[in-house]
């Protein structure tokens, strides 16, 4: 079903349409003319953005989710981290939420991280209450962490597939498979 919360555009479009009737309107019958007339596309614009402002759709909350998440990990902040996954996570190397978070704990101590940015993000799935996402990341590592000075390549490219569940309204992560570092195909008991 189309969505006027993720694309306002339409709804813009569908103004100008509106606007140029009313142009037409008045040309061929100009003894109806009314300033009044040209608040309809004004009111049809308004909602585009109205809607667009006020209604958070559930891609948009994943985004939020997603970037509050790179956030925590470049901080380090791990209790912000528990915070976006969900209490039954499971994924083919962890068996728990708490299993990610001290593998998080473990290899983000060592100020592994300078920055890490999002390159691109697919929807594969959403439905009621889970979404399927494909993250394509670049994740600049630290002078000083270990990976840098044994490799040449200060950065590194990660694909990584993330599920995700509704729960109370909101969208929590349930699985992350790794999914291919450098494009080169890898899992997470390949990562150490």
């Amino acid at each position: 079903m189309f969505d006027f919360a993720q694309q306002p555009w339409t709804l813009l479009g569908i103004a100008v349409i509106v606007l140029f009737g009313i142009f037409t309107y008045r040309s061929v019958v100009p003894e109806k003319n009314r300033w009044r007339q040209f608040l309809i596309p004004l009111i049809i614009a308004a909602a585009a953005f109205g809607i667009d402002t006020l209604v958070q759709t559930d891609k948009e909350k994943i985004e939020a989710v997603l970037d509050a998440g790179i956030k925590a990990v470049e901080e380090e902040n791990f209790s912000d981290i528990e915070l976006y996954i969900s209490d039954d996570y499971r994924d083919s190397f962890h068996a728990s939420k708490q299993q990610l978070i001290d593998h998080a704990q473990r290899e983000l101590d060592m100020n592994m991280v300078e920055t890490s940015k999002r390159t691109d993000l697919l929807f594969d799935n959403i439905s009621e209450n889970k979404a399927k996402v494909n993250l394509f990341m670049q994740i600049i590592l630290s002078k000083n962490s270990p990976i840098s000075q044994a490799y040449p390549v200060p950065f590194f490219k990660l694909r990584v597939d993330i599920n995700f569940i509704k729960q109370n309204n909101n969208w929590l992560i349930n699985n992350i498979e790794i999914n291919s570092v450098n494009q080169q195909s890898a899992r997470w008991n390949q990562i150490r």
